[in-house]
């Protein structure tokens, strides 16, 4: 388990599942709880103390001090008179280790660890009385005699453990009885003091388990024994020889079951756990359940606790083997039918965190019947591996099982045994159960059970309560959490109220807490409080609120209350027909179709709410349909709401109104079909007829109407293709005012030619129009005018007389006019408009160019008038800006046309502007110089200014070092600083200072952070060319230390002096203090997750400053501390400012230096708390607190004669207080004392002193250690950083050069990308019917490829069935083509419970086979498919749609995605994937890779990283093989490979060009080097000379056979394969290690702290790794999103387009106009459905082999792809996992490019149905015959045989299969295939 996993789900548990609603704080530790249901009570016990609360606030009600005690464990106990002892008795606190309740004597016991476990009998109802005195006393006083074993009752020692349980009484026996479970603390024991005494008297004789009476009202003398006779059979004694292997912790003791029916045995179970010898690391701890049984029945015999007594193991375990062990039991809850039990694993190392924990449940029944097995295995038929006698006991000593005769065992021997029988028994098997849940620290565990739901209440170590509800299959469904005690655990016991199972009581180490264990009301609609999951919270219909059951009225009736474990598909829903109403059409009313859990709604007072107080009357037909039905009447037409100004439609919201509560609502519509023409004017015809309204367009009435018969005779348009439109036809620009006519062609038109019309540029620009013919209009005499440089006018063609009718025009003509007489200030620019197409010519002016008039010539000179900068350095690069007039025409005119002086200057195309500015880059210079800019356009201009060309030059840099953090300004001076146009500051060559300003003789800049302590280059570099000279160095230093802060606590008024002291200060230059988080508790943050307030949250101040002065700048500085508004607590303190009352004693007058103590109640007093003691002079105060001067001296001396009532002031601070004025008076024997006093104060402060300075030493020398240590350590990670930064830089260049581009691209057949894809193993039918037979390797060791999938094979059936069999088959693709029957049949199977997801998929995948030749009919009935989803989607959260694969119609979105990418794939996405896959594979071999483990040098996966610092080396060897068409070969492989590996890469380098399913496999070759001419070796992975190292063989590799550089090896075919080791990944890695010991971390603390240092640093240093890896891959990623997210013009993504639109579409049919929502649409359909799909198996698409390691790395990169496709803001910090992190600075970019696919994808031309279905006819035609379709449609008909009278019912009531007899026809297909089908395919 994940240590990290508790952290996840705290930050993903919802708040307000669980309150705190009452706690108790105890300040002592507390030990134990009991419940009191009857009396409403709680009792609490802690160390030394007793209370008793009120069950329901927790209030205190009484108490009783039990501690501490003078006691010795070495002692009896003083109740025992006749027992002396030697040894000293100390101060003992008393731990509690019983608390139970025996209500039937109205009595507690309380039993503590003094004493040696002496109990006490104190009064129900008031703890503090004790009932019965122990010893007691018989009249007439004489005493009883006491024994030992009446006292010695429960551990005597605060760890050890105890549990007991209060039996009740037999039926006509006395008191009740005390069943004690005690661990052993005796001699030998841990628990023992260690003296020299070897006397025992705790454990003397006790026993471990024992039943004692408890019998208050009877014979007093036998309270506490063992009263049965004989007694020594109601105790079980562990051996004095076997204690030290059956150490026994005891958890809980229970009754179960605890309220027994009549005739049902209840009995009493003991929780303990047989703890692991110390020392023994192969020991583990056992968890045990022992059964006793109690008496049976009235009169029924007690039975002796030996007799019954049984034992078996309880074992909680994963599939993982002994790893996944949790051997030690912590907490037990039983449930009625089940025990619940939290098990641990325990950690290696005491502070090594959490120990992993998890929670299992056993069935009482199980433990019952091994119970009964064990019995008759021990007393009928023997059988020593099932039961054995508990020889470790002294009552077990004795025969072991075994049998002589046949016994006949009775019902009741069978349960409990019997006196004749061997006793007590141990059952040799464990019980078992797998983990229910996991997670790190569980302490505790409590079940009730709910509505159908388990519910699982955990607490942790860290003190939080978390709550699981399992379903019937114990699957975890929700989780939540609260936090009760941060950083307390909770006790391992927790309890329901009994008055109230609404609340939980729980107790952690210092509180009691009770706890509601639901709060609903935090959900305010049904799907949120059903789909929370919470099994005590449901929805109250009538009262539309989240309540338990008991709080909604009438929740025990039907429907009226709905639990979460009905589902959010039963909260109450409602539909109205029509959904979509006609404005102007006449409805009587409407009827309402309620589904989900709504109770009878006959008789209750009823109203359809329509919102603003508008309501109408609604009905229920009767009774019978009073929870489905209801009618309602529309709204009055008068209140209709008013139509938006641009929509044709407006969506209403209604509500079911009952009681008073509107309890269910939903929307319908009201259109009008008349306003399309005003809302879409231009497109009117063809809006109306593409609206999703039923409306019609009139051609002679130029209008949309509702019904069609109220257009007069006129063509019936049905389609927007048939309306009358404007066709666009590109115009060229035409100047402003001229006349010319304008040519329009129509379509469409023949109707309306002749109908007079008019052209239309706007609302003023009206012009004739006349018709040419039935297709083309000519706009006469057209003059329009523009005051700007060109306006664009649109064209429409609108009807006389009716201005706002026009024809329409989709996409309508626009007509360009310009005006040569605006927008060109000057020649060039005039001249230039000629490439726009506007014809001007420069005369005094632009103006327009008359048809007689020359082509235009020549412009004048050019004009500069500025040029900047005006120097820049010799090595060029310089953007020179020229602004002026007639800087040419175009950018061609000026390309080589710019001069400085000799030096050319490059002009720069994106930052020309015609005419006015020309940027270039200036051109490097010989040496320094001045000159003019000259700009030559066919004529020459040049500037008055000079541009100079200078040698900047750096000199000096201040100050020389600075801090690792960075932040330090630097100077730096030189001369001609200020030149160019770009600077940089390069620290170290790479990182640049920031807030860089320039002046000419320096420049300042922040330095950024730095990675060591050293002196770095600083580099000044002009236009991004080389460094100015200067040899300029900045040294960074270890960052300044804060040792210490003097005082630690402040006043809220603030003005406290606060000394800092520490290091290296003198590098600071700004200084102040920083003060965070005032009043705010600790916050717990998990990966991913927002931080949450732990405890209760007080308020929060914003940061607060201090202001600081550097005194000593090397070590010290001072800070006055500032004014707050509240105290709080924090590292600097804070305290109430003083407000004291005074008692002042006075001296005489005349004294000088007068002193006053003040005395004050530190409990009155709101500064009492900050422990001052104050010394007070006249106008003057000194605070002492931890021997610090808070405020200033001001010492004033009052003579006589001053004034006679001096005021008396407190400063501290900023607090200044008059609080007094003194009148005079005393004597000098007061003045004696203050001075004898004030020496003894001397003296001590030296001696404190002289021992501060003594520590201060010894301090100072260890933290000259620690520094050497910690330099050490940093030493080892500076390596490795600056080893991951050179693999940055090296293994881009590296991996581009050796990946051979060249190399085939084995893309697979489409026929097997189809069966890959739509059959994956996860959900292939065929998987186990269908298996890749074993390839035989032919002579050159290649293997073919052979169909298996049966879709590509012959239909195998037997001759005799064919003929019946084809007809059926036949008659049922007839069937599966028509589509009424195939939405049936879909929708049919769909409502099946047990048709699974599984089953779905694979029923799409079948259908997409069988239709494959008919794509377009599949598409249809996939869209329909698809419109029935959206709208159960839309209704719910339309957001979640196509999230997942659940229904069939979302596989075969899948599948017709596949179909349609397929040549995208193919033709541009393949070579960039396969591309980055042989970047990924050439990476990760660069560097060593783990054979056993997997873990690699090189990855991008934190999972898969290696991290240990392996250096490998490469080897080059000359391998030869005779395969795949080469005989030899030079192969790269690393010293660290093992052989397999070696063996790998010689197969890949020989094989590159073959597909992988014909490679030879690494098994089948052996290889063999040739070390001499006479010798060879055949090299394996083991052998002979493999080294042990721990215990495990290390795998050979070839550094182990020291095999050389150059080596010659020869690969060769095996006959036989070597099976010893089988794959090198599944070996045990207790038996084999290659590069890492899997036990290095456990050996490691035994090595010294040097060698260990030496050898490893901190594991995440080999992070930097992924970011080399990453930096490697970097461009092949690029490349490939860039490719997936691109749209080729030749090919457009047609199936894309269409599919989007139609999400667009049916998005504003159902009025959602949210873009998330469609975003979201959108990547769920393709990105995430296709293309993750892709990216995760690339063996859909190639012939490879995909290792883990290569899947581990594409996870990642298919987790950026996803996050790059989402829309909401990625939540990163710190403890974010790796795989996340490593790409969240790529992501906002990639989020771009998937953002402007979309938008490129919208922009596209709409496609039409036609067009589509061309597009997919195509495909279908190029893959035809590819797959055997008769094969897939048997396939099918099989799940119609197998639900066959579900699709009959489904055809029956389907009106349109009725209408064509379907049911009919499917009946004839099962005629003829029921009888022949299953029989011939168990032939075939």
């Amino acid at each position: 388990m994940c240590p990290l996993f508790l952290l996840l789900l705290l930050g993903a548990a919802q708040v307000g599942a669980l309150e705190i609603q009452r706690r108790f704080p105890s300040p002592t530790p507390t030990n134990n709880f009991a419940l009191d249901g009857a009396a409403g009570t709680v009792y609490l016990a802690a160390v030394n103390r007793l209370y008793q609360l009120s069950g329901a606030n927790l209030s205190l009600e009484a108490e009783a001090a039990v501690g501490p005690v003078a006691d010795s464990p070495l002692c009896h106990a003083p109740q025992l008179p006749q027992a002396s002892c030697e040894h000293p008795r100390r101060l003992t606190d008393n731990y509690n280790k019983i608390l139970q309740l025996d209500p039937g004597q109205g009595l507690v016991v309380v039993c503590g660890s003094i004493y040696q476990g002496f109990c006490q009998l104190r009064r129900r109802g008031n703890i503090s009385a004790v009932a019965v005195h122990f010893p007691p006393a018989v009249p007439p006083a004489e005493p009883v005699t006491v024994f030992p074993s009446m006292l010695n009752v429960a551990a005597n020692h605060p760890n050890a453990s105890t549990v007991g349980l209060v039996l009740p009484p037999a039926a006509g026996a006395g008191g009740s009885r005390l069943l004690v479970g005690a661990t052993y603390t005796g001699y030998g024991s841990a628990f023992f003091p260690r003296n020299r005494s070897l006397e025992d008297h705790r454990f003397e004789n006790t026993p471990e388990i024992a039943i004692r009476s408890l019998d208050a009202r009877g014979d007093l003398a036998k309270l506490f024994t063992f009263d049965l006779n004989p007694s020594d059979d109601n105790i079980l004694k562990i051996k004095q020889g076997a204690k030290e292997q059956h150490k026994l912790g005891f958890v809980r003791a229970f009754l179960h079951p605890p309220d027994p029916r009549p005739n049902v045995q209840s009995y009493a179970y003991l929780a303990l756990n047989s703890e692991a010898r110390a020392g023994d690391k192969e020991s583990q701890a056992r968890s045990l359940l022992a059964r006793i049984c109690l008496p049976r029945g009235a009169g029924g015999d007690a039975k002796k606790l030996t007799e019954s007594y049984i034992q078996l193991g309880l074992q909680c375990a994963g599939g993982a083997g002994r790893g996944d062990l949790y051997s030690r039991l912590v907490s037990v809850f039983p449930a009625r039918e089940l025990l619940f039990a939290v098990f641990e694993r325990p950690l290696g190392a005491p502070a090594a965190g959490a120990a992993p924990a998890a929670l299992c449940a056993f069935r009482f029944a199980d433990v019952q019947e091994a119970i009964h097995c064990a019995r008759n295995a021990c007393f009928v038929k023997p059988a020593t591996d099932v039961v054995a006698v508990l020889d470790s006991v002294v009552q077990g000593t004795g025969p072991a099982c075994e049998s002589t005769r046949i016994i006949q065992l009775q019902p009741e021997q069978l349960d409990c045994g019997a006196a004749h029988l061997q006793h007590p028994l141990s059952v040799l098997k464990p019980l078992k159960a797998t983990p229910v849940f996991r997670a790190p620290g569980l302490t505790a565990v409590a079940v009730p059970s709910v509505n159908n739901y388990t519910v699982v209440f955990l607490g942790t170590v860290s003190g939080r309560l978390l709550k699981i509800n399992l379903n019937e299959s114990m699957q975890v469904v929700s989780r939540r959490v609260v936090t009760v005690a941060y950083g307390e655990p909770v006790h391992h016991i927790m309890q329901f109220d009994p008055a109230d199972p609404g609340y939980l009581y729980l107790m952690t180490s210092h509180q009691m807490a009770r706890v509601k264990v639901a709060t609903c009301d935090v959900h305010s609609t049904c799907e949120d409080c059903v789909g929370a999951a919470d099994a005590y919270c449901g929805w109250c219909t009538l009262e539309t609120r989240c309540t338990l059951q008991q709080d909604c009225a009438n929740s025990s009736q039907q429907h009226f209350w709905t639990s979460a474990s009905e589902g959010t598909s039963r909260c109450p829903a409602m539909t109205v027909l029509p959904a979509e109403i006609d404005v102007r059409r006449e409805y009587q009313g409407m009827i309402l179709q309620l589904s989900g859990s709504l109770p009878g709604l006959s008789g209750m007072e009823m109203a359809c709410d329509y919102g603003n107080n508008i309501r109408t009357v609604a009905r229920v037909p009767g009774p019978a349909f009073s929870h489905q039905i209801a009618y309602c009447n529309l709204l009055p037409r008068d209140r209709f709401p008013p139509f938006p100004p641009t929509q044709d439609h407006v969506n209403v919201e209604m509500s079911v109104r009952v009681n008073g509560r509107n309890i269910v609502k939903t929307n319908f519509t009201i259109y009008d079909c008349s306003r399309i023409g005003q809302v879409y004017p231009h497109t009117a015809c063809t809006s109306c007829l593409s609206t999703q309204w039923p409306c019609y367009w009139c051609t002679q009435q130029h209008a949309c109407v509702s019904n069609q018969s109220r257009c007069e005779a006129s063509p019936n348009l049905t389609s927007p293709q048939d309306c009358p439109q404007i066709l666009p036809s590109p115009l060229a620009p035409v100047p402003t005012g001229s006349s010319q006519n304008i040519l329009v062609p129509l379509a469409n038109a023949s109707f309306f030619q002749g109908t007079a019309l008019e052209c239309s540029f706007g609302p003023e620009e009206i012009f004739e129009a006349i018709w040419v013919n039935e297709s083309t209009v000519r706009c006469n005499q057209v003059v329009l005018h523009t005051t700007q440089k060109s306006q664009v006018y649109p064209l429409s063609l609108q009807l006389k007389g009716r201005p706002a009718q026009f024809l329409d025009s989709p996409d309508p003509m626009m007509v360009e006019v310009y005006n040569c007489a605006m927008g060109s200030p000057d020649c060039s620019q005039c001249l230039g408009r000629e490439d726009l197409g506007h014809f001007c010519v420069w005369s005094d002016g632009c103006r327009l160019r008359g048809p007689l008039q020359p082509l235009p010539g020549s412009c004048p000179a050019p004009e500069i008038h500025l040029i900047e900068p005006l120097s820049g350095p010799l090595d060029g690069g310089t953007l020179l800006t020229v602004r002026g007039r007639n800087l040419g025409r175009r950018l061609r005119d000026v390309a080589h046309g710019v001069w400085i002086g000799s030096v050319a200057c490059e002009p720069l195309a994106d930052r020309y502007t015609v005419s006015e500015e020309i940027v270039c880059a200036t051109g490097p210079a010989p040496e320094p110089f001045s000159d003019v800019v000259m700009v030559n356009a066919s004529k020459e201009g040049r500037s008055r200014e000079r541009f100079s060309y200078v040698l900047p030059l750096v000199h000096s840099l201040e100050p020389a070092m600075g801090p690792k953090a960075g932040g330090t300004r630097i100077t730096i001076h030189g001369s001609h600083l200020d030149v160019g146009s770009e600077l940089q500051v390069l620290v170290n060559d790479t990182e640049p200072c920031t807030d860089l300003m320039r002046a000419a003789a320096s420049i300042s800049c922040t330095a950024p952070g730095g990675a060591l302590d050293a002196p770095v280059p600083v580099c000044v570099r002009f236009e991004r060319q080389g460094c100015a000279r200067g040899n300029l160095t900045f040294r960074y230093m270890r960052n300044p230390v804060i040792t210490a802060i003097r005082p630690q606590r402040s006043l809220v008024s603030g003005g406290r002096t606060i000394t800092v002291a520490g290091e290296r200060f003198h590098m600071v230059q700004n200084v102040s203090m920083a003060v965070h988080h005032i009043g705010r508790e600790p916050t717990v943050r998990g990966p991913g997750a927002r931080g949450r307030q732990v405890g209760s949250l007080t308020a929060s101040l914003p940061l607060r400053l201090f202001l600081c002065l550097c005194l000593s700048c090397l070590s010290l500085f001072f800070c006055i501390s500032p004014c707050l508004s509240l105290p709080a607590s924090f590292p600097l303190s804070l305290c109430v400012s003083p407000w004291l009352s005074l008692s002042l004693y006075l001296y005489p007058p005349g004294t000088k230096g007068l002193t006053s103590i003040i005395a004050f109640n530190p409990h009155s007093t709101p500064g009492g708390g900050c422990g001052y003691l104050w010394a007070i002079k006249l106008r003057e105060v000194r605070s002492l607190a931890q021997g610090h001067t808070a405020s200033e001296e001001r010492s004033h001396s009052i003579s006589q004669g001053k004034a006679t009532h001096p005021a008396l002031q407190i400063q501290v601070g900023n607090f200044n207080q008059t609080i007094a004025t003194l009148q005079l008076g005393g004597s000098e024997t007061a003045i004696i004392v203050s001075i004898v006093i004030c020496s003894i104060l001397l003296l001590l402060s030296v001696v404190a002193l002289f021992v501060f300075c003594t520590k201060s030493r010894r301090a100072e020398r260890y933290w000259q250690k620690t520094l050497l240590q910690m330099e050490e350590m940093e030493s080892q990670i500076r390596e490795e950083i600056r080893k991951g930064f050179a693999e940055l830089q090296t293994d881009m260049t590296d991996l581009t050069k050796e990946l051979n581009r060249s190399q085939g691209i084995p893309f697979l057949e489409y026929k097997h990308f189809v069966t890959r894809t739509f059959f994956p193993k996860c959900s292939s039918l065929y998987e186990e019917r269908y298996v890749l037979p074993s390839q035989t390797l032919n002579s050159q060791g290649s293997s073919p490829v052979q169909e298996t999938h049966p879709l590509l094979g012959e239909w195998k059936i037997p001759e005799s069935c064919r003929p019946n069999m084809e007809e059926g088959i036949s008659l049922f693709s007839s069937l599966l083509n028509n589509k009424h029957f195939l939405i049936v049949f879909v929708h049919a199977l769909e409502q099946q419970k047990d048709f699974v997801v599984r089953d779905r998929c694979n029923l799409a995948s079948l259908l997409t086979v069988a239709l494959h030749s008919k794509l377009e009919y599949y598409t249809s009935i996939m869209k329909e498919l698809l419109v029935d989803l959206i709208d159960a989607s839309a209704a719910k959260n339309p957001k979640l749609m196509l999230r997942r694969t659940e229904s069939v119609v979302e596989k075969m979105l899948t599948n017709w995605m596949s179909i349609c990418m397929y040549s995208c794939l193919r033709e541009t996405v393949g070579e960039p994937f396969f591309l980055l896959l042989c970047a990924i594979k050439q990476q990760i071999n660069k560097g060593s890779i783990d054979a056993i483990t997997g873990k690699a040098r090189y990855t991008l996966n934190e999972e898969w990283l290696l991290r240990e610092n392996i250096e490998a080396k490469p080897r080059n060897l000359n391998v030869s093989f005779q395969g795949c068409g080469m005989d030899s070969l030079s192969v790269r492989a690393m010293d660290t490979d093992t052989l397999t590996q070696v063996k790998e890469k010689i197969l890949e380098a020989f094989c590159k060009n073959v597909p992988y399913s014909q490679w030879p496999r690494a098994e089948d070759v052996d290889l063999e080097w040739f070390a001499s001419s006479t010798q060879s070796y055949v090299l394996r992975d083991l052998d002979d000379t493999s080294v042990v190292e721990d215990g495990r063989k290390k795998l050979n590799t070839l550094a182990h056979y020291k095999i050389p550089e150059g080596a010659s090896l020869a690969m060769s075919l095996t006959d036989k394969k070597d099976n010893t080791l089988g794959r090198v990944k599944d070996l045990d890695t207790e038996k084999y290690f290659h590069l890492v010991l899997p036990t290095d971390e456990l050996a490691e603390p035994k090595k010294s702290h040097r060698q260990s240092h030496r050898k490893k640093v901190l594991p995440e240093i080999y992070l930097t790794r992924l970011l080399s890896t990453k930096g490697t891959l970097q461009k092949f990623l690029d490349d490939l999103f860039k490719a997936i997210l691109s749209i080729r013009e030749d090919k457009p993504p047609l199936a894309v387009k269409y599919f989007f639109d139609f999400l667009e579409e049916q998005a504003e049919k159902r009025g959602i106009s949210d873009p998330d929502t469609l975003h979201i649409w959108k990547t769920n359909s393709l990105p995430l459905r296709f293309w993750v799909n892709i990216l995760k198996n690339p063996q859909f698409v190639f012939d490879i082999d995909k290792t883990d390691h290569i899947d581990a790395c594409l996870s990642v990169i298919a987790q950026a792809f996803i996050d790059a496709c989402s829309i909401s803001d990625l939540q990163l910090g710190k403890d974010s996992p790796t795989n996340k992190l490593l790409y969240a600075k790529e992501i906002p970019e990639y989020r771009k490019i998937v953002q402007r696919y979309y938008k490129q994808i919208h922009d596209m031309t709409p496609l039409s149905e036609q067009e589509m279905n061309a597009h997919l006819a195509e495909e279908s035609r190029k893959y035809q015959n590819e797959f055997n379709t008769n094969v897939a449609m048997a396939e099918i008909y099989k799940y119609a045989k197998r639900y066959r009278p579900q699709i009959m019912a489904a055809l029956e009531a389907n009106p349109a299969a009725r209408r064509t007899q379907l049911q009919h026809k499917f009946e004839q297909v099962v005629a003829l295939m029921e009888d022949n089908i299953y029989e011939c395919y168990s032939e075939a």
